[in-house]
C-alpha cells in the first residue's frame, strides 16, 4: 500500500514539473506596428501581444518618433529597426531599438541617415548583421552593418537609381520601393517601381563594397507594372512580386540569382481605372499567398501549386477598412492581421490552414495611420 502511494506521489510530482516546464517554455508572439505621425513626434511604434484567441493586447508604445512607417525585426528577435523621418522634405533615417521581449519595451540605440528622402522599406540579412534601406522619393539604397549591441554603423555603401516608365506621375523618376535578399543570401533585389525593373546585385560580405551589379539577374517588368514588394516562397524555389500600378502579381522561379517569370495573375476582384497593389506574403507552410489591394480594400487569396509555384485564385476578403497598406501572418499561420492606414484600424482574421480562407474576428484595434506590421515569436523563460 505504501509503495503504491509513493508511486502515485512520484507521478504527481513528475506531472507538476512537466506542466511547470511547459508553462515556462511556452511561446508569446509580439506584433510591432509602425505608423505615420503627420511629420510630428508622436506614437510611432506600438507593441502588442497576440493572445491565443487572436485578440491583441497593447504592451508598449514609443511616443517620440516621426513617421516610423516601416519596421523590421532582427532574426534573433533582440532588435527592431524602423525607418524614421519618412515622407518629409529632408533626408530620412533608420533607427535601431533593443527589444525587451518580456515587456515589449523598446530602448532606442541610435539612428543613421538614409542620404535620401522618404525611406519606405528595410530588409535584414539572414544572420542579422546587415540592414538594407530603400528610399522612394530619392531612389537611394543603403547598406548598414550592425554593431554587436544591435546599433547601426554609418552606411557603408550607397546606390542611386535613375530611370522612368509610362505611368505619370508615378513613374516620372525611379523609386526604390523595397529590397529583398535571396533565400541563399547571395543576391539582393531592388524593386524599382518608377523604372519598372527589379535590379539584381551579388552580395558578398567579405568584399568592400558588399553589393556588385548583376545585370544578368536584372528583370525588366512590363511597362506600367510598378514592382513594389516581393516575397520568396519558404522552399526558396519561387518568388512573387506585387505590382502596384497594374494590379497584378508576377510569379518567378529562382535559381542561382536568376528570377525567371512564369506567370502573371490579376490580384483585384474587379478591374479598376487605377490600381494600388500594396503588400504580399506567403503563409508559413508555403501553401497560400496573400496580397493586399488598396482602393478595392481587399485581400486576395491564392493557393500555390506545390510542383510549379503557380497561383490559383481562392477568393477575396474585404479588409473592413480603407487602404490596407500592410499585413502580417503570425508564425503559427493561424492568424492574419491587416493594417488599414486611412481608417486606422488593425483587423485580425483567423486563417483556415486547409483552404486559406479568412474569417474576421470581432475585436479591432484603433490607431493613427498604421503602415507596417511585423511579428516575432518569443519563448517565455
Amino acid at each position: 500500500m505504501r509503495r503504491k502511494t509513493f508511486r502515485n506521489y512520484g507521478t504527481c510530482v513528475a506531472l507538476i514539473l512537466m506542466y511547470m516546464s511547459f508553462g515556462q517554455n511556452s511561446a508569446e508572439t509580439l506584433l510591432f506596428v509602425g505608423s505615420y505621425t503627420d511629420g510630428q513626434k508622436s506614437d510611432g511604434i506600438h507593441v502588442y501581444s497576440l493572445q491565443t484567441d487572436g485578440s491583441l493586447t497593447e504592451r508598449y508604445k514609443q511616443s517620440d518618433l516621426v513617421n516610423a512607417s516601416f519596421v523590421a525585426v532582427s532574426p534573433n528577435g533582440k532588435y527592431l529597426y524602423s525607418v524614421t523621418e519618412s515622407k518629409l522634405e529632408e533626408d530620412g533615417s533608420v533607427s535601431a531599438f533593443k527589444i525587451q521581449s518580456a515587456s515589449g519595451k523598446l530602448t532606442f540605440l541610435n539612428k543613421q541617415t538614409t542620404h535620401g528622402r522618404n525611406p519606405v522599406h528595410l530588409n535584414i540579412y539572414n544572420d542579422g548583421k546587415y540592414i538594407v534601406s530603400g528610399n522612394y522619393s530619392d531612389a537611394v539604397v543603403n547598406i548598414y552593418e550592425c554593431a554587436a549591441d544591435g546599433s547601426l554603423k554609418p552606411s557603408s555603401q550607397l546606390m542611386e537609381f535613375s530611370g522612368s516608365s509610362v505611368v505619370s506621375p508615378n513613374q516620372d523618376v525611379a523609386h526604390a520601393h523595397s529590397t529583398n535578399f535571396s533565400p541563399d543570401g547571395k543576391y539582393l533585389y531592388v524593386m524599382d517601381l518608377g523604372a519598372d525593373k527589379i535590379h539584381a546585385f551579388k552580395f558578398n560580405e567579405k568584399n568592400t563594397p558588399k553589393l556588385e551589379a548583376f545585370d544578368k539577374g536584372t528583370y525588366a517588368a512590363k511597362p506600367g507594372s510598378g514592382p513594389r514588394h516581393f516575397a520568396f516562397h519558404p522552399n526558396g524555389k519561387y518568388g512573387y512580386c506585387i505590382n502596384e500600378l497594374n494590379g497584378t502579381i508576377t510569379t518567378f522561379t529562382y535559381k542561382q540569382g536568376i528570377l525567371e517569370p512564369i506567370a502573371a495573375d490579376f490580384s483585384y476582384a474587379e478591374e479598376r481605372e487605377n490600381y494600388q497593389g500594396a503588400d504580399i506574403h506567403v503563409s508559413p507552410d508555403g501553401k497560400f499567398l496573400y496580397a493586399s489591394n488598396r482602393g478595392e480594400n481587399t485581400l486576395a487569396i491564392f493557393a500555390i501549386a506545390e510542383n510549379s509555384g503557380n497561383l490559383k485564385l481562392v477568393g477575396h476578403e474585404p479588409t473592413f477598412g480603407d487602404h490596407p497598406r500592410s499585413f502580417v501572418i503570425d508564425p503559427s499561420g493561424k492568424y492574419l492581421v491587416v493594417a488599414n492606414q486611412v481608417t486606422g484600424n488593425l483587423v485580425t482574421f483567423k486563417r483556415d490552414v486547409k483552404t486559406g480562407k479568412l474569417t474576421k474576428l470581432p475585436k479591432e484595434i484603433q490607431l493613427k495611420a498604421p503602415a507596417s506590421l511585423k511579428m516575432k515569436e518569443y519563448s517565455k523563460h
